[in-house]
C-alpha cells in the first residue's frame, strides 16, 4: 500500500475509533464540513465528537476536512452536508452572488479574524504605505487576499500600488522566503507557523492584521442548511451545545483536544497542531466580548459595518442585510456558552 493508501487507511480507522469510543445512542446523521485540513483549529470539534458530546444529543455527527471556507459554503449549499465552519465574509459573497441558495451563519466562533499580510522584516516593509510598488502573492480564493480592498481603503492605498501573484497554498510562504514576492496574505495562524517551519523567526516577520488597521471583521461560523434551519431546530441547538463544550475543553487543556485530533490523523505534528490551537484561542476565540458574554452571538452594528467594508472588498451590488447572513434563533443560553 503506497503513502497515499497508508493516510486514507489511517485516517478512516482513525474516524471509526472516535465512533467506537462512545457508547451513547445517537439517532439523527449529521455531515459537518471542517474548513480545511484537520489541524489545530478543528481539534476542539474533533474532541466534542470523541468525548460524546454530540451524541450525548441524540446526533451522529460524521466531521469531513476541507478545501476552504468556499468549498465548505457551497457543500452545504448543494446539500452534500448540514453543517459547516465557514468564514462568515465568504458568506457574505456567497449570498449576494447566489441568492436562490443563500443560507445564514447560526453562531459566531471567530470573533476576531485572522485575515493578516506577512512580509519579512529585511524587505524594509514596516508599515502599509510601505507596499507601494510591491508584489504580494496568495491562492485566488484565499480570504485575506480578497478582503484586501478593504485594508487598502482603510489604509490610504490604491489598488493599482501593488500587484498580485496567485499560487497554490503549499508554495505561498516558500515563494516569499525565496524573494519571489515581497508579501504573502494569509490566516495568521496558518502562515506564521509555515514561515517558521521555513526557518523565519517571528521576529524576523512583519505582519499587519487587518483587525489592527480599523477592520473590525468577524471570521469562522457554524452555518447550516435551510432543511436543518427549518426542520431540525433542536438538533442544530444540541449540536451547538456539544461544540461551545469542546471548545471549553479544548481551552482547558489543548494537549488532550491534539490527542484526539492525532486519532483520526495520526500524521500531524503535535507539537505543531498545539501551537496553532493555542494561537487561535488567544487571537481569534477568546475576546473581552466572548468572556463577557459566551462565544456564538454578534453584534448587528459590527457585522453591519463588516457587511459594507466586505462590499467594498468583493464589489457586491447588492449587499445583503444582518439578517440575511445571521441568526441567533438557535444559540444555546448564555451560560451554556461560556468558554471559563
Amino acid at each position: 500500500m503506497g503513502k497515499l493508501g497508508l493516510r486514507v487507511a489511517a485516517l478512516t480507522l482513525g474516524v471509526a475509533a472516535l465512533v467506537a469510543g462512545h457508547s451513547a445512542r445517537a439517532d439523527t446523521p449529521i455531515k459537518f464540513s471542517l474548513d480545511w485540513k484537520f489541524e489545530g483549529h478543528t481539534a476542539p470539534y474533533i474532541l466534542a465528537k470523541k468525548k460524546g458530546y454530540f451524541a450525548d444529543e441524540g446526533l451522529d455527527v460524521t466531521i469531513d476536512s476541507g478545501n476552504g471556507s468556499v468549498g465548505a459554503i457551497t457543500r452545504v449549499a448543494s446539500g452534500a452536508y448540514d453543517i459547516s465552519f465557514a468564514d462568515i465574509n465568504s458568506l457574505v459573497e456567497f449570498n449576494a452572488t447566489h441568492p436562490d441558495q443563500a443560507m445564514k451563519s447560526i453562531f459566531m466562533v471567530y470573533d476576531r479574524p485572522p485575515f493578516s499580510l506577512f512580509m519579512l522584516k529585511k524587505s524594509g516593509i514596516n508599515k502599509p504605505e510601505d507596499l507601494k510598488g510591491k508584489t504580494l502573492g496568495a491562492p485566488v480564493f484565499d480570504a485575506s487576499r480578497k478582503l484586501f480592498p478593504a485594508f487598502a481603503k482603510a489604509t490610504g492605498l490604491s489598488l493599482d500600488d501593488v500587484k498580485w501573484e496567485a499560487m497554490d497554498p503549499p508554495l505561498r510562504e516558500p515563494m516569499l522566503v525565496r524573494g519571489d514576492v515581497d508579501g504573502i496574505s494569509g490566516h495568521y495562524f496558518t502562515s506564521v507557523l509555515n514561515l517558521e517551519n521555513q526557518g523565519i523567526k517571528k521576529e524576523d516577520m512583519v505582519v499587519f492584521k487587518y483587525a489592527d488597521y480599523g477592520l473590525d471583521f468577524y471570521g469562522n461560523g457554524i452555518l447550516a442548511s435551510k432543511d436543518m434551519m427549518e426542520n431540525h431546530g433542536d438538533q442544530l441547538r444540541g449540536f451547538l451545545r456539544a461544540v461551545v463544550k469542546g471548545w471549553r475543553d479544548a481551552i482547558a487543556n489543548p494537549e488532550e483536544a491534539i490527542e484526539a485530533l492525532k486519532e483520526v490523523d495520526p500524521l500531524i505534528d503535535p507539537d505543531l497542531e498545539t501551537e496553532r490551537l493555542n494561537m487561535v484561542i488567544e487571537d481569534n476565540v477568546i475576546t473581552d466580548e466572548v468572556l463577557a458574554h459566551g462565544m456564538g452571538p454578534i453584534s448587528t452594528d459590527r457585522m453591519e459595518k463588516a457587511i459594507e467594508q466586505v462590499s467594498l472588498a468583493f464589489g457586491l451590488q447588492n449587499p445583503p442585510k444582518v439578517a440575511d447572513i445571521f441568526t441567533s434563533i438557535y444559540m444555546p443560553g448564555e451560560e451554556e456558552r461560556k468558554i471559563k
